[in-house]
């Protein structure tokens, strides 16, 4: 029951939140909450909040009503893989780039001084307005002879700029989180540097680290939806979510396809993370919130 109890959880939320969206949809205003003029509740009709059922049934239709369109569900899969694995991209990187700056962190207290300020501001650009420039700096990337920087590599790094950043802060937690008794232990022994970090402080750090990979994760999934709209990039749910939404008015369950898509993926990535937590069961004597 311990260890079911988590997933009965996610039930019990998720049929919550259905039955919030039915209620409000039943009882509220058709034309919202509105405060001082603004819309702080949304209105009630089929074309704002349609309902769960008519969600569920436009996905087993087809994308339009040519005969030769596939079904939505399968439309949206497919997108939804491609956004997966730009997701991935960006996490992997992100987590590289974040452990090498923790680690030059905890090893030097000057680049700890240098670093963590410009770690923590970078976290304030806004990434709709990043995504265009980090676009345009790779379309003068060339590789060899006729390598071109591609597209989806822009969407890979911004998902990592999101990425990186609590996995930078969590490791350098977990790095410096080991006792001073243990840090001597290891002197007395003649023990180097980087003996002290892959005996001691890699696997002190596990249980800070962990939350911050699916942190992370969570990060690169949102960044690679809004880079896939800022940059216009195909065959992902984030330009399918610009697509669809045109479609609103007259096919108002079109647009859920999407971004149920986008909450599958989101959750693909915590519980592969979650499984990389599994390997790692042994270091893990109670994590720490990222």
């Amino acid at each position: 029951m311990r260890r079911a109890r988590p997933i009965l959880l996610g039930v019990l939320a998720v049929v919550l939140l259905a039955v919030l969206w039915e209620g409000y949809k039943a009882l509220g205003p058709g034309n919202g909450v509105v405060l001082n003029g603004l819309t702080v509740l949304p209105r009630t009709n089929d074309l704002a909040m349609p309902h769960l059922l008519t969600m569920f049934e436009r996905l087993s239709q087809p994308v339009t009503g040519t005969g030769s369109a596939p079904l939505l569900w399968v439309a949206v899969l497919q997108a939804s893989a491609f956004t997966l694995g730009l997701s991935a991209v960006g996490w992997i990187i992100g987590v590289v780039v974040g452990m090498l700056l923790a680690i030059a962190m905890q090893r030097f207290r000057t680049a700890e001084s240098a670093l963590l300020p410009w770690i923590i501001l970078s976290q304030t650009v806004p990434l709709i307005a990043l995504a265009p420039l980090i676009a345009g700096l790779g379309s003068q990337v060339r590789f060899g002879g006729d390598g071109r920087w591609q597209p989806w590599m822009s969407v890979a790094v911004i998902a990592s700029y999101l990425a990186f950043f609590p996995v930078s802060v969590g490791a350098l937690r977990g790095l410096n989180s080991p006792d001073i008794a243990h840090v001597e232990l290891m002197r007395t022994y003649a023990a180097g540097w980087w003996k002290t970090l892959y005996k001691l402080r890699l696997p002190a750090s596990v249980p800070y680290l962990l939350p911050a990979l699916r942190l992370a994760a969570a990060n690169a999934v949102v960044g690679t939806v809004v880079a896939e709209v800022s940059i216009g990039l195909r065959g992902g749910v984030g330009r399918m979510m610009l697509e669809y939404a045109s479609a609103a008015s007259g096919d108002p369950g079109k647009p859920w396809g999407p971004i149920f898509g986008a909450v599958a993926i989101g959750l693909i990535a915590a519980g592969l993370v979650a499984l990389l937590g599994l390997a790692l069961k042994r270091y893990r004597r109670g994590e720490v919130a990222a």
